[in-house]
């Protein structure tokens, strides 16, 4: 994830992908250049329950116009509830409330290494990945359960290896072949625009997944014009490449920029948008609505 030196939306992402692997009991590995790493694990979110999400859909079902006999309520609401209830069992992307931050019950117990980049070398910080990609595969033999590593910027200032280019190109690349040959995936953020264009370019080709985030000023007329919900944006995210392995095709998405948005300052949101034609003549777009010139439709990244 190349970071914007702006704003800290790579933490939205980074938060969400380490609390949904906790919350689903996976181990996890987290190196930042703060002095003590274990304090970032205080603000990660915490799953929001389906109780909370149940007044919402209650209140979509009586907008679509959904009348019942009043005497067919209660067994309607029964029927709902157990349906709901099988649903939580089998939970894969959670949306996490922003505001409340994780239960102690998911942190307590779990294989979670917090190491600081500070005073670390990159041996030691490949050392680190190694024995806990070994000791995830012995504790989970049946490949059952996926380990987590997370690296907030790893070419930060603070770590002790900010100045070894070369060394942290030789890094990637390890880090690469131990996650491919695990049960386990990586996620590292980088502060691109201290790197050099040549470094840059080459990380960016040996990521399998590469996304950046950029922040979006708050008081632009011309891009609030341009998109719908412009007041509820707070940054963008940008998919450049998506993972394929063994194979020479590329993978052609149908958006490839989102919107980040926070929904009641609770849950992050992410949008993609789809710009209609404007007609050069009129100002008019050749979209259904006359009064909007974007439209969004709603989209869903997994953790």
């Amino acid at each position: 994830v190349m970071e914007d030196p702006e704003a800290p939306h790579h933490m939205l992402l980074l938060r969400n992908f380490m609390a949904q692997g906790l919350v689903h009991n996976q181990p996890l590995l987290y190196a930042s250049p703060a002095k003590e790493p274990k304090g970032f694990l205080g603000t990660l979110p915490n799953p929001i329950s389906p109780k909370d999400e149940k007044p919402r859909d209650h209140a979509t079902q009586q907008d679509k116009g959904l009348r019942i006999a009043w005497q067919y309520k209660k067994y309607f609401g029964e029927n709902q509830e157990g349906h709901d209830s099988r649903d939580a069992k089998h939970e894969y992307c959670n949306d996490f409330d922003l505001r409340k931050p994780l239960e102690r019950q998911f942190l307590g117990g779990k294989n979670i290494d917090c190491i600081s980049t500070i005073n670390l070398t990159l041996d030691t910080l490949r050392e680190r990945c190694f024995s806990f990609l070994v000791q995830n595969a012995r504790n989970n033999s049946a490949m059952s359960c996926a380990g987590r590593i997370a690296i907030q910027s790893f070419c930060a200032p603070q770590c002790a290896y900010f100045d070894k280019d070369w060394g942290m190109l030789a890094f990637i690349k390890s880090l690469k072949g131990m996650v491919r040959a695990s049960n386990a995936v990586a996620i590292i953020t980088v502060p691109h625009t201290l790197l050099s264009p040549s470094f840059s370019k080459r990380w960016q080709h040996l990521a399998d997944t590469l996304l950046s985030v950029k922040a979006i000023p708050d008081e632009d007329k011309e891009l609030a014009k341009l998109l719908t919900g412009y007041q509820e944006m707070v940054g963008l995210l940008s998919i450049h490449k998506v993972a394929r392995i063994n194979t020479q095709v590329p993978l052609v998405l149908e958006a490839s920029t989102f919107s980040i948005k926070l929904h009641k300052r609770r849950s992050l949101v992410l949008e993609c948008l789809n710009q209609a034609p404007i007609d050069g003549s009129t100002g008019a777009s050749y979209g259904t609505s006359g009064s909007c010139s974007a439209s969004t439709k709603q989209g869903v990244l997994d953790f």
